[in-house]
């Protein structure tokens, strides 16, 4: 299964709001509210659940040096301090958690949209969505991880697990305002068991008018560097594994506004030699030939392989 931190033990983390150096409406993150500086100092263990304190208005905690780590620094992020406790959705200071600065730099020559992983040995993981973040532009954030009452924490340093980044253009949303297309197209978190990868495609017809498609969804296989990767067969899902349920027949379909239809790919982590094993974190789907694109992060490890199973669409609920 794939390591997911978002919604687990996190303090209020997943909301945007403009931050930072960047224009107003050029991307950026929400700051948490740092502890008063006169909160315990991090690293002290937990034995009672803190109380709110009484300070009004809050000054700034107290900054404790990042430590010399090779992971406060990847891809364009960087961890530029850590800070002694957070506030909770309660406006409750928690000494027992800790706040991370980060910076996100975005080299490109258009928007792009990053999704980063964060940890902390003896804390819950936390995870960021930050953009759209303009070409050459900085946005400044802050981000809180806890831990549980008793636990002593591992140390002052915050990693930086993983840094993904899409063309903010091409950024799924399961959710908000109704994309300019008039569908919504996005990944779910999948699911990996036996060496046997599965990750549904959803689309939705969010739009005012009918919405065709016929068969399966177009798709380009996107790796780190964000170069398209070939040699890869992408084939009908059968081919790769029997996934059960109706059967995977290619066929026209028409959604109407408010219908969904769901496909999804399947892969094998099988490395059958030395060397040639694909790993490539995005994919670039078009529901339909033509359609504008949208890039999603399965992060295909596809062994040695070279082939990746798609589904046809087929209606949802």
């Amino acid at each position: 299964m794939r390591r997911s931190f978002a919604g687990a033990g996190v303090l209020a983390l997943l909301a945007l709001a403009g931050c930072g150096t960047a224009e107003p409406g050029a991307g950026g993150v929400r700051a948490e509210s740092l502890c008063p500086s006169k909160a315990p100092r991090y690293g002290e263990i937990p034995h009672d659940r803190p109380t709110a304190t009484a300070d009004a208005p809050r000054p700034p905690g107290t900054p404790t040096p990042v430590p010399s780590s090779t992971g406060t620094v990847r891809d364009g992020v960087r961890i530029t301090r850590t800070y002694a406790g957070a506030i909770d959705e309660e406006g409750v200071c928690r000494s027992s958690s800790l706040t991370a600065e980060f910076e996100v730099t975005n080299p490109a020559a258009h928007d792009m949209t990053y999704t980063v992983l964060f940890d902390a040995t003896g804390y819950t993981g936390a995870s960021r969505v930050v953009g759209p973040v303009g070409p050459g532009k900085t946005v400044r954030g802050r981000v809180a991880m806890s831990r549980g009452y008793g636990d002593t924490a591992g140390g002052t340093s915050v990693s930086l697990l993983s840094v993904r980044s899409i063309p903010s253009a091409e950024a799924p949303a399961p959710g908000g305002p109704c994309p300019a297309s008039g569908v919504r197209v996005y990944a779910d978190e999948g699911d990996a068991a036996m060496g046997l990868r599965v990750v549904g495609l959803h689309l939705e017809n969010c739009g005012k008018e009918p919405y065709a498609v016929d068969g399966r969804p177009e798709l380009e296989i996107i790796d780190a560097e964000h170069e398209r990767v070939e040699g890869v067969k992408i084939l009908p899902s059968a081919e790769v594994a029997q996934l059960g349920g109706p059967p995977d027949v290619a066929r026209p379909l028409t959604l109407q506004p408010g219908e969904r239809a769901l496909s999804g790919i399947v892969w094998r982590n099988t490395v059958q030699a030395v060397g040639g094993a694909v790993n490539a974190p995005y994919l670039r789907v078009r529901a339909r030939a033509g359609a504008a694109p949208v890039t999603v992060t399965p992060e295909l490890d596809l062994g040695t392989t070279g082939r990746l199973g798609v589904e046809a669409w087929r209606k949802q609920g």
